[in-house]
């Protein structure tokens, strides 16, 4: 914690003194990159934030975290481009500079990692239809994703626990999906080799690519979308060029608003978790649409004063045709309380429970571990433009030899 976190705080601390003078200059600066012709019927703006974010964890590292030692320091910059034309046409775009869509302490890259045109038939945008490359409709959490929505550093144990379940290969047995969850037991503090293949229930926002319809009609609202891997799939696999649409995912949200204060959703999607270069692996007469990822999902969202609650749970099952169906679920609750206009914190309640599969002897054995994590954030807003966000998770573990883990986490941003 000595390490990574303090660059981070310290980075913060030092630049307290000129924050706010330097706000100021933001404020210029987002003047300068909005631009506006024909009457304010086109308008272009260029936004973004700029990231230092560190970890400290007790090996081998957590979820979606890439790295070989106990501490982790991930800078990242990110572009936003939003332009529209008229009532009816609207494009965005988003582009990172990192090392990697997930923390890790490879070199630094740069992608486009979204881009999404979208057209409204009538004015007001009651109805939508959007193509490209954009973050799925399913739940909530994935609205807030970005660093200055989401009251934590990570995301929650849904989006990002890894599973047994690997999309380069096809499960033959039920020993080979014990041993790729992990359950065998393995010496504390050992690198997980499986890592890099195992896939979560949903990866992040999980920016595949395809097109969408929402719309809002009274106090219901609705999205549906076609894209071209599941919620499971990994970033690298998004891109249209990468993966095309033989075996489509298909997935929607119907969303009620009673009042101005609560937001509920329900949730669903279907789609092969296997890429296509899996084929010479799966089970004699079966294709890659045998091996399907079902997903359904329940959220809601509160708001009032100072209080904000969030909450989401998903039922998902991964068809298996040479073991069955090898179910999961996996909910969060999280609740955030401003207790000045600056500071506020927040706390997040995850688990993830894996269903019994046949051991092969008469009996049943459960294919993933439980696990539970607490997480707690405070956060300090020092302007409008910066954010110094802390975070400590406490993980349990219902099997193997290190059964519990801890994390802390600093994240400084400015955005502009």
């Amino acid at each position: 914690m000595r390490t990574a976190i303090t660059i981070v705080c310290g980075f913060a601390v030092w630049l307290s003194p000129t924050l706010k003078a330097s706000d100021e200059v933001l404020d210029r600066v987002d003047e300068a990159l909005t631009w506006s012709a024909w009457q304010d019927r086109a308008r272009l703006r260029v936004s973004g934030s700029l990231e230092l974010e560190g970890y400290t964890f007790q090996y081998p590292a957590p979820g979606l975290i890439y790295t070989d030692s106990h501490h982790l320091l991930n800078p990242r910059l990110n572009l936003f481009l939003d332009a529209q034309l008229g009532q009816r046409f609207y494009m965005f775009a988003q582009s990172r500079i990192d090392r990697g869509f997930d923390p890790s302490d490879s070199h630094l890259q740069i992608r486009l990692d979204e881009y999404a045109l979208r057209f409204s038939p009538r004015d007001g945008g009651a109805f939508n239809f959007q193509i490209g490359k954009f973050a799925t409709v399913v739940g909530n959490w994935v609205q807030r994703h970005h660093a200055w929505d989401n009251p934590f550093i990570t995301a929650p144990l849904p989006y990002e626990d890894l599973t047994g379940i690997f999309d380069v290969a096809a499960v033959r047995s039920v020993a080979a999906l014990l041993d790729w969850s992990q359950v065998r037991p393995r010496y504390p503090g050992t690198e997980d080799g499986y890592k890099p293949y195992r896939l979560p229930v949903i990866w992040g926002p999980s920016y595949a690519s395809g097109a969408s319809f929402t719309g809002t009609m009274g106090k219901f609202d609705f999205a549906f979308e076609g894209k071209n891997a599941s919620l499971s799939s990994r970033p690298s696999s998004w891109a249209a060029t990468r993966t095309q649409w033989q075996h489509p995912t298909l997935s929607g949200r119907l969303g009620y608003r009673p009042d101005a204060r609560w937001n509920l959703g329900f949730s669903a999607s279907s789609g092969s978790y296997l890429l296509p270069s899996a084929q010479p692996s799966l089970a004699n007469g079966h294709t890659l649409d045998d091996y399907r990822e079902l997903v359904l999902g329940q959220d809601l969202s509160f708001a009032w004063h100072h209080w904000q609650i969030w909450a989401e749970a998903f039922e998902t099952r991964f068809s298996i045709p040479a073991v069955g169906s090898a179910d999961v679920f996996g909910y969060y609750f999280e609740t955030k309380y401003k207790f000045t206009p600056q500071f506020s914190g927040a706390l997040r309640w995850n688990q993830q429970r894996y269903s019994p599969v046949p051991n092969g002897a008469g009996g049943t054995v459960r294919w993933g571990d439980t696990i539970t994590r607490l997480d707690l954030a405070p956060s300090f807003r020092f302007t409008p433009h910066t954010e110094l966000k802390l975070q400590y998770s406490l993980q349990s573990r219902s099997g193997g030899t290190d059964r519990h883990s801890s994390m802390f986490a600093a994240q400084f941003i400015m955005r502009f």
